[in-house]
């Protein structure tokens, strides 16, 4: 179990030490400007600025940037939602998933129509 623990521990820490290499190179590269909706950053609210891998390859870390730009945290949210979607067809439904089967206005009518 201690093995266990320790390998975590080493893991977690080269990914901490990983993603902050490439953040702080981003941020020396790059203004501090998301980019896609144009919004500007300061030391204040920099942590709501991110790194976006262009290609999705988080190990795709080239000493140039060309594979980054930074977003903030809402355009990557909606960044790797729109990847999610266009995997799946751009249906919105995941492979596998049920669908939705709750109407919340089922009885609408039957309330409006009490007196």
């Amino acid at each position: 179990m201690q093995d266990d623990n320790s390998k975590l521990d080493r893991i977690l820490a080269a990914e901490r030490a990983r993603g902050q290499s490439y953040r702080e190179r981003a941020l020396k590269l790059f203004p501090w400007i998301c980019g896609r909706c144009v919004r500007e950053f300061t030391s204040a609210n920099l942590r709501e600025l991110t790194v976006h891998h262009k290609d999705h390859n988080h190990d795709n870390n080239p000493p140039d940037g060309s594979n980054w730009e930074l977003l903030c945290l809402y355009c990557h949210d909606n960044e790797h939602q729109r990847q999610l979607e266009a995997q799946s067809g751009g249906t919105g439904k995941r492979e596998g998933a049920a669908p939705a089967s709750f109407s919340p206005f089922s009885n609408l009518k039957d309330l409006l129509n009490r007196k």
